[in-house]
């Protein structure tokens, strides 16, 4: 009766490593997306999380015609979504020259000077520090490769499969070009 008994104690040994197996399987398993258009919901939302890293430029029109244009070209790392993100902005050496995280309630933007400033959004911190209104929303849709329309924007994502995404604002003025180089 010996033989049984060692072919049970090596079945069981090697049960339970099959069923922790199973378990953790399942534990990691999500619940199905039923049709097409809660699939695309579910890969916008997931694919709007980022992160992002690369090159950003932005061109801003005066107004004036004597007045040279303000340009901006700097590279950052954009992790999150609309409504709750971090933004670190980088030197062309890869110095933090500044990060600024977002809520709902408020952005903060932290210059590494030891002071914080405060907003009242991420849009109002980036109208009031590079002087023209950027759609946050429709930026992070336009990172995912989602054509996100904006009034007064059009944006290109022609090129999305080569990391490049340009957009640009005729309407308000000033008129401004929106540049984004990813590294891929």
């Amino acid at each position: 009766m010996k033989p049984p008994v060692r072919r049970r104690a090596q079945f069981t040994q090697c049960i339970w490593p099959l069923t922790a197996a199973v378990a953790l399987l399942a534990g990691c398993a999500t619940r199905p997306i039923a049709n097409n258009t809660q699939l695309e919901a579910h890969a916008r939302a997931t694919a709007t999380q980022g992160p992002w890293s690369g090159r950003l430029s932005l061109q801003i029109q005066s107004a004036a015609q004597t007045v040279a244009a303000q340009s901006f070209s700097v590279s950052f790392e954009l992790t999150g979504h609309p409504e709750r993100g971090a933004l670190t902005v980088l030197s062309p050496l890869g110095n933090v020259l500044g990060v600024v995280r977002w809520s709902a309630e408020q952005a903060v933007l932290d210059s590494g000077n030891g002071q914080l400033q405060r907003f009242s959004s991420i849009e109002s911190f980036l109208a009031q520090t590079i002087g023209a209104a950027v759609p946050i929303a429709a930026l992070f849709g336009w990172l995912a490769g989602v054509d996100t329309p904006v009034e007064g924007w059009t944006a290109d994502l022609s090129r999305r499969a080569e990391g490049r995404i340009a957009a640009r604002r005729d309407l308000p003025t000033p008129q401004a070009d929106l540049r984004v180089v990813l590294d891929q």
